[in-house]
């Protein structure tokens, strides 16, 4: 009998676990998602700034491959008939269920976030930003992770007329090595972004950021890159979830509560072998479909699954077109002082980035060891890590 695989969410992890599911003839897969378009999320800062970044369609990065592409925006899941309901009023059903959603701006926690920033999680996040910016005048950049720091150097650089502003809660490039953070500083400096730390937003006006402490910062357009949510779909199926609505997982990438269910990417609480959560990246999520495909086939094929192994490499950061940060990481993340920069670290960058897009395509690109983990594969490990 055929199993029936239902993935939810074709982002960088649903596609390449889709792909490679597919490979077993003993499984009939399907993958559901609201676009008919793969985001590069990686590039929507330079979508943003204005830059001409090119889109690929999914039913071209299946290349043929025996997926059932299904377009539809999931509205809720049905646990217990294990299936899943589409807004136009479709039904699919499933045997095992990948959930993949990914994650989006987070617009909740802070008042005035949803009626007056400009957040960079949707690829019609970005493009809105574009239109705004094109009036000009002075952007504050809400958040002090890899896509508050991306998005105010590429603005900073491809619009130099524009005035930019970085507000973070903490200190500046706070997980970098003391050289990632002297060369982060220069970055800033060269390209005249100001830059606030300890500022921690309560409000967002139409005229800009509220801090804690009562001081206003004047901006013309505020870029949300200070949090990302995650769809409650899971928690509403009555996955078991953790506070932030992740889908709780084990240590196959399995839900703690329904076994049938299977959880990668920004959706999923996924951590490394030793307890550490693992942060919501594309360095993660890649690594992670490979490990859920093969533990779905082997289950196909009634073998016992192994755990997902994971390390860090390094993270990648994008300091506009000429420059970046590669920052080399011990194995649980912590920096170590060796890092690459310049226009060789930028060239770095966009290889990895083309990697992540080419392993749509070919999903044979992220290579795991037999144990589970990532090995350093041909593609690196981009780490586009999401939050500040």
């Amino acid at each position: 009998m055929t199993a029936r695989i239902l993935v939810l969410g074709a982002g960088y992890s649903g596609l390449v676990a889709a792909r490679l599911i597919a490979r077993d003839r003993g499984a009939r897969v399907t993958l559901v998602n609201a676009s008919d378009r793969f985001v590069e999320r990686v590039r929507l800062h330079q979508v943003a700034a204005g830059q001409d970044v090119r889109t690929r369609a999914l039913a071209d990065l299946l290349d043929g491959a025996p997926v059932d592409l299904v377009l539809g925006r999931v509205t809720a899941i049905g646990a217990a008939e294990r299936e899943v309901a589409l807004a136009d009023g479709r039904r699919l059903g499933y045997d095992t269920l990948v959930y993949a959603l990914g994650s989006r701006a987070d617009a909740e926690s802070v008042p005035g976030v949803a009626e007056h920033a400009y957040p960079l999680a949707l690829s019609e996040d970005a493009v809105r930003l574009r239109e705004r910016l094109a009036a000009g005048g002075t952007v504050a950049v809400v958040g002090g992770g890899l896509t508050g720091i991306e998005a105010a150097t590429e603005l900073a650089e491809t619009r130099p007329e524009l005035t930019v502003r970085l507000l973070t809660a903490g200190r500046l490039g706070a997980t970098l090595s003391e050289r990632g953070r002297r060369h982060l500083r220069r970055v800033f400096d060269r390209l005249g972004v100001d830059v606030l730390e300890n500022a921690r937003v309560a409000e967002v006006r139409a005229d800009g950021p509220l801090l804690t402490g009562g001081d206003h910062v004047p901006a013309d357009t505020v870029v949300w890159a200070a949090g990302f949510s995650v769809p409650d779909l899971a928690r509403k199926a009555g996955f078991a979830v953790d506070e932030r609505g992740r889908t709780l997982v084990d240590a196959t990438l399995r839900s703690v509560s329904h076994p049938e269910v299977y959880a990668i990417g920004d959706a999923a609480a996924m951590h490394r072998q030793d307890g550490q959560e693992l942060r919501m990246a594309c360095a993660t999520g890649l690594p992670a479909a490979r490990h859920v495909a093969r533990t779905v086939r082997q289950g196909l094929g009634r073998r016992a699954p192994g755990p997902f192994r994971f390390r860090y490499l390094n993270q990648c950061i994008s300091l506009g077109r000429r420059d970046a940060l590669i920052q080399y990481v011990r194995a649980d993340d912590s920096p170590v002082e060796f890092v690459l920069t310049g226009r060789l670290a930028a060239l770095y960058k966009d290889a990895i980035v083309r990697g992540a897009l080419a392993a749509q395509r070919h999903p044979g690109l992220v290579a795991l060891t037999p144990g589970g983990g990532p090995s350093r594969t041909r593609i690196g490990a981009a780490d586009v890590s999401r939050l500040s």
